[in-house]
């Protein structure tokens, strides 16, 4: 009976202790998969940031694309196509070369301080109307010779 008591309680000792090893190795397993994925992250955020870099033009290395590639061979699809793509395509290029490239749009007719100072242009004449007949804007008396009504009628009687 005694080496049967010693025996289940030796037993039971081995049996928790192997739970405990297992709750260790779980505590430890979970400490790593946290430790790649914030690695992860942190490496897509430096990649994130070194895209956007490129594409606004404050860099002009593409190495990390060559990173990225020697970490993860799944995703070379991606990475060869952005390599090999160097600005607009085809279309665009044809269109800017058409009708020219972007520019601003709205405010475009407004005056600046120089357009606005600039008076090379400007003719009294034209401004003040007081040109030419045919170049007058309002000019309805070149165009219309016939006297008003009352004019008129001052002639008719006149006449008689």
């Amino acid at each position: 009976k005694i080496r049967q008591k010693l025996k289940s309680k030796q037993e039971a000792m081995e049996r928790s202790e192997k739970a405990k090893q297992l709750r260790a190795m779980r505590k430890y397993g979970k400490k790593v998969q946290t430790e790649i994925l914030q690695r992860r992250q942190k490496e897509k955020k430096n990649m994130l940031n070194a895209v956007k870099k490129y594409q606004k033009g404050l860099s002009d290395k593409l190495d990390f694309l060559e990173d990225e590639q020697t970490s993860s061979q799944g995703n070379k699809k991606g990475s060869a196509n952005q390599r090999t793509k160097k600005g607009p395509n085809a279309k665009r290029r044809y269109k800017n070369q058409k009708f020219g490239f972007g520019g601003k749009k709205k405010g475009s007719k407004w005056n600046t301080k120089e357009s606005f100072n600039d008076v090379s242009s400007f003719q009294s004449k034209v401004a003040h109307n007081k040109g030419p007949g045919k170049a007058r804007k309002g000019g309805k008396k070149a165009l219309n010779k016939r006297p008003g009504k009352r004019a008129r009628q001052k002639m008719k009687n006149r006449a008689r």
